[in-house]
């Protein structure tokens, strides 16, 4: 199971000393939510903040690009240090040629769904991923409350992968908590991005843990396994 804090929710004035937080919590990943203000109604940071932060820290940097244009921004992601960069299947066109240019930057490549976009246009793309990223809220701003129609996504993003033998990692983005954690693992996720429930937890440690406990918990492949 992966456990990744998103800096999203951390506190802005203290990205030092909050990355510091994330490498003592016994996290997995560190995810960076990139928004241009076009793709959702909102802006985040860009890649010297990045650079900045990955200077403090070896965690893997999982960077989602929420932009409508990520083409002009691989490369800069990619030299400031991320590990894994993330794009949008509703991109359309662009998802073929973007994933091929992720690959030529030597980083794995994430696909994300947003909640209104049907899992099948992910489908033609399984092979070629390393991590299928299920939105579980409508991406732009944090602290949403989770949205539980995404649960059949992740069973279907599940399910193919067993079906194809395929190893993407099954993420899910939104709202993750204790509770929708639970759900989500339940479903077939195995990477879990949470930013209030983590970044606002007194022990980030204490709930990273806590966390990774729940999801080990209702994994249906361990589930298998006990009985």
């Amino acid at each position: 199971m992966i456990i990744a804090p998103s800096l999203l929710a951390a506190d802005p004035a203290r990205f030092g000393k909050e990355v510091e937080r994330a490498n003592r919590s016994g996290a997995d990943w560190l995810h960076l939510d990139i928004m241009d203000g076009h793709f959702v109604p909102n802006i985040s940071f860009g890649p010297e903040v990045v650079r900045a932060v990955r200077s403090l820290s070896k965690l893997f940097f999982d960077v989602h690009l929420m932009c409508s244009r990520p083409e002009i921004l691989l490369e800069s992601f990619a030299a400031a240090g991320a590990d894994e960069i993330i794009v949008h299947v509703e991109l359309g066109e662009q998802v073929a040629p973007l994933i091929w240019k992720i690959k030529s930057l030597n980083k794995k490549v994430g696909l994300a769904v947003n909640p209104p976009t049907a899992i099948a246009e992910i489908q033609p793309y399984l092979d070629q991923i390393d991590l299928l990223l299920v939105m579980t809220v409508n991406p732009g701003f944090g602290g949403q409350s989770f949205i539980h129609e995404c649960l059949p996504k992740i069973q279907q993003a599940d399910a193919w992968r067993r079906e194809r033998k395929l190893s993407y990692r099954i993420g899910v983005d939104g709202g993750i908590n204790f509770q929708t954690a639970a759900e989500c693992a339940r479903a077939g996720a195995d990477a879990f991005i949470s930013g209030t429930t983590l970044f606002h937890a007194r022990s980030l440690r204490t709930a990273v843990k806590k966390l990774r406990q729940i999801a080990h918990a209702h994994d249906p492949a361990l589930a298998d396994l006990k009985m």
